[in-house]
């Protein structure tokens, strides 16, 4: 499929909803336990999804569409989220997401971007040139990709209680 902004919208809007459904009245069993060492909980994949809200998808497009002449990214960090999240609930998170979510997803549909912008460029601290179309796909993406951490994350933690029924399902032999 290739980019197109509305379609984007139809997923980046739902992202909050379908995690509050997803994920939100769950017990700390199932959003704050990992795969492991140096994995992430369910708890840690929100936190990170609203430090992306704060300092990248906006921020960068800002970057991109930005008439002065520096369109160099600052570093995303992707832990940012283990300090960040210190002493919030799941649901502070989700809520916060939420928000953060509505207020972006305005700035994106006032900007009314037309295809010169989205092929203008941001300079990536990793990948150099990078195009506002990509970054936007990037967003869709990576919702889409927590959506699948996060489905896997919790289906790790019945692991060992679905007996032989691990060699069909997919989703437990991905590590």
């Amino acid at each position: 499929m290739t980019f197109d902004l509305n379609k984007s919208l139809e997923i980046l809007k739902k992202t909050p909803s379908t995690l509050q459904t997803m994920i939100g009245g769950l017990s700390e069993d199932w959003t704050s336990t990992n795969e492991g060492e140096d994995t992430w909980s369910v708890y840690d994949v929100l936190g990170h999804l609203i430090h992306g809200e704060k300092t990248d998808w906006i921020p960068r497009l800002e970057i991109i569409l930005s008439t002065s002449g520096d369109r160099r990214f600052k570093v995303f960090d992707r832990f940012a989220q283990f300090g960040d999240s210190k002493g919030k609930s799941l649901d502070d998170l989700l809520k916060e997401f939420g928000e953060l979510r509505d207020n972006n997803l305005e700035i994106l549909k006032s900007k009314q971007l037309n295809e010169e912008q989205l092929d203008r460029k941001g300079i990536h601290p990793e990948f150099g040139e990078v195009t506002a179309r990509q970054l936007l796909s990037t967003w869709v993406v990576h919702d889409l990709n927590h959506f699948s951490q996060i489905s896997r994350v919790m289906a790790y933690q019945y692991k060992t209680e679905v007996g032989p029924w691990v060699k069909y399902l997919g989703i437990l032999n991905q590590n």
